[in-house]
């Protein structure tokens, strides 16, 4: 299953490469709304996987883990706000996500390494940070998780 995670996840990066989501200058047009690129790229992904992900859960497509595909979907809640508000800062800011820093790394952009660099620490000080306010560290997508929890991020 690794060697599978490693083969897709390589295609992925070379998709961001050859779609120029990896540059620096890509990224700042389409923020400044420059450029609309970016922008016309993700509504394409969006309105491609939409409705195919729709018909294949319809349909009850079996994975290759052996169950049906079933999506997860969720209720809007305040911590997706602050969550989405500072990933688009670290973007704005950095102008990059953690897949495209990958891409630049890979790609022998050396701003590539300090943007991994900087999610590394940024995950660390997450970690900090809930262990701080006795949270247990969890893992899945914020309304599930693979491991036990006492409580949830935000809960009260």
């Amino acid at each position: 299953m690794n060697l599978v995670g490693l083969l897709f996840g390589a295609m992925f990066g070379f998709v961001l490469a050859a779609g120029q989501l990896h540059d620096y200058d890509t990224i700042h047009a389409t923020l400044r709304l420059e450029s609309f690129y970016v922008f016309g790229l993700m509504g394409l992904a969006i309105g491609i996987s939409l409705p195919l992900l729709w018909i294949l859960e319809r349909r009850q497509i079996t994975t290759t883990f052996g169950g049906p595909l079933s999506l997860s979907r969720s209720k809007i809640e305040k911590h997706h706000i602050y969550g989405g508000a500072l990933f688009g800062a670290g973007w704005s800011i950095a102008g990059t996500c953690p897949a495209p820093a990958l891409a630049m790394l890979a790609s022998g952009a050396t701003y590539g390494a300090v943007a991994v660099v900087g999610l590394f620490i940024g995950l660390w000080i997450r970690d900090r940070q809930l262990e701080a306010a006795n949270h247990a560290i969890r893992e899945g997508d914020g309304e599930r998780s693979t491991l036990p929890h006492t409580k949830t991020l935000g809960a009260r």
